[in-house]
């Protein structure tokens, strides 16, 4: 290891061992792993030393005191970026970094295809009713094959919220395939942007009143926590599904059992949780028009290795000081570059 090297520290996991292997191949940079209950012996010197800290776990797996908070920052005076491993980023307070100087980035892109056709998967298994007709040929015989007919994608309407990566495969897929009509609600891109995407921009409510399937792709922020509440089930057509790929917390678990419990919709699609995996006795896992996973939409071998891939070369390009290409606070580059010079001794490119 060469003095003075460059620190990079994660907890527990990373998504793919790629990582690793891209940063071996630079003497220059250390990377060192930490467990949740590594003790403070171990922990403060990894801390004190690092420049970037990958984190490759969710919420539920990384423990409280490893989230990255003020608390957790004090800890961090060496810290230059903190690196999201998926495309969401709500391990992070992003404005305690914003404050500080820190750069955050995520890997958003590199799980697309994986999410994308997950979210279609969901489509197409709800409104074939696959998973309601596999329940009840497993529980007994004299299936009354009447009760089960289906609905067919071709020509109906799917409403995206939030069309970035995800969404934007999500709606290309839709078009494609089943020639669908495709609404998005995304407030950060202009009706220009969201049409060279195959999309008609819409407001929430319109979308929600619509749509055959409402397909959630867009970060948790304080934007969009609870964004799917009972006003929003509420909206959707009694024939309508929800499916969302994206994170717990933007739809209210609450409100969604009690707009499936009294035929508000016609069933949902859920990979995301509040807390992941959710108890075995959950509510919404008692409808036999919800079909679950427990948060592996991305859960892809492609998927991870475009995320480690991707995670990799970003922390590099950082401790080279480029410009990371998936900055998600990118209001932060002058406080960052300031901070930047004054840890590492050069400037980054601006």
């Amino acid at each position: 290891m060469a003095p003075n090297a460059k620190r990079v520290f994660y907890v527990k996991y990373l998504s793919s061992p790629l990582y690793g292997q891209i940063l071996a191949k630079r003497p220059d940079v250390q990377l060192d792993r930490l467990e949740n209950e590594s003790p403070d012996d171990i922990v403060t010197p990894v801390l004190n030393a690092a420049h970037v800290y990958q984190i490759g776990a969710s919420r539920q797996v990384i423990a409280p005191h490893f989230q990255v908070t003020d608390v957790l920052l004090d800890r961090l005076p060496n810290l230059v970026a903190a690196s999201s491993n998926g495309a969401g980023y709500d391990t992070v307070d992003v404005d305690a970094c914003t404050r500080r100087g820190i750069a955050v980035v995520n890997q958003s892109g590199g799980n697309k295809e994986g999410v994308a056709e997950h979210a279609l998967a969901m489509m197409l298994t709800l409104s074939k009713r696959i998973i309601e007709t596999d329940r009840r040929m497993r529980a007994g015989p004299d299936i009354p094959r009447n009760q089960y007919i289906g609905r067919e994608l071709l020509n109906r309407t799917v409403g995206v919220l939030g069309i970035g990566n995800v969404g934007g495969r999500v709606a290309e897929l839709c078009r494609g395939l089943f020639n669908m009509r495709v609404l998005a609600y995304d407030p950060y891109l202009t009706s220009e942007q969201i049409a060279a995407r195959g999309a008609e921009k819409v407001e929430l409510d319109d979308l929600l009143r619509q749509a055959d399937f409402v397909s959630v792709h867009c970060p948790l922020t304080r934007q969009s926590r609870r964004m799917m509440d009972a006003r929003a089930f509420g909206l959707m057509r009694p024939d309508a599904y929800f499916v969302t790929t994206a994170r717990g917390f933007i739809h209210d678990e609450a409100a969604l059992a009690d707009a499936l419990a009294n035929k508000r919709i016609a069933g949902a699609g859920l990979d995301v949780w509040e807390d992941e995996p959710p108890p075995h006795d959950h509510p919404l896992l008692k409808f036999d028009n919800v079909l679950v996973s427990p948060h592996t939409a991305g859960a892809t071998a492609e998927s991870r290795e475009n995320m480690s891939r991707f995670a990799a070369e970003q922390v590099l390009d950082i401790l080279d000081g480029k410009r990371p290409p998936r900055l998600v606070n990118p209001e932060v580059w002058p406080a960052y570059c300031e901070r930047f010079t004054s840890i590492m001794g050069f400037s980054p490119q601006r």
